[in-house]
């Protein structure tokens, strides 16, 4: 009997894990727009140091985002869907990268457009934190990122965790994340400041 309740056990483990990556891909399929105040912590390859900031994001699929730093300093990052734009309001410096060569197997994509199963390789997590985990491995092995993953509360987005390819460590959490909701246009559109010095790539 006690092995017939460990594999039981097992089992809705096992499928409790599944239904993370099944979660991210009714996300993907689903949400068409969304906008939620997120915090981030970005932590060195060696643990010691950390930054925290916070600000605002939203997306409207495909191809479009928003994230709107707000503290320690005013920085957004913004696709229009044919560029992802930089700015730093501080330095009045803005640089902007085609969303071909932007976009591929990051974050961005998972969350605003993308092809979930060309770009990655989905592998279901052991639930934590009382969130459950979808892991996201770029296919591409040049690209800027060891690793993704992805927490849900139930069917709502909670955290992204990624390592780039430095080791170095970005956890995102979302609060008040809300779903299918109109979004302005205008957040979407990025024209530099008078003055500011704008790099192209």
């Amino acid at each position: 009997m006690k092995s017939l309740a460990a594999a039981g056990l097992l089992l809705a483990s096992m499928a409790a894990r599944a239904d993370a990556v099944d979660t991210l891909r009714e996300f993907v399929r689903d949400v068409k727009s969304g906008k939620s105040a997120f915090s981030q912590v970005v932590t060195s390859p060696d643990g010691k140091k950390k930054k925290t900031s916070s600000g605002e994001f939203e997306f409207q699929r495909p191809n479009r985002f928003r994230f709107a730093y707000l503290k320690p300093f005013d920085q957004a990052i913004v696709a229009d869907g044919q560029k992802v734009w930089i700015y730093d309001k501080d330095l009045n410096q803005a640089s902007s990268r085609k969303m071909s060569a932007a976009i591929g197997a990051t974050p961005a994509a998972l969350l605003a457009g993308g092809d979930l199963d060309k770009d990655f390789d989905l592998k279901p997590q052991p639930d934590r934190n009382g969130l459950s985990w979808a892991q996201a491995l770029p296919r591409s092995k040049d690209g800027q990122f060891q690793s993704i993953q992805i927490g849900f509360k139930g069917k709502q987005l909670a955290a992204i965790e990624i390592v780039d390819s430095f080791g170095q460590r970005s956890d995102l959490t979302f609060t008040d994340l809300q779903t299918n909701v109109a979004v302005d246009p205008a957040h979407f559109r990025f024209v530099p400041p008078a003055g500011a010095d704008v790099l192209e790539q």
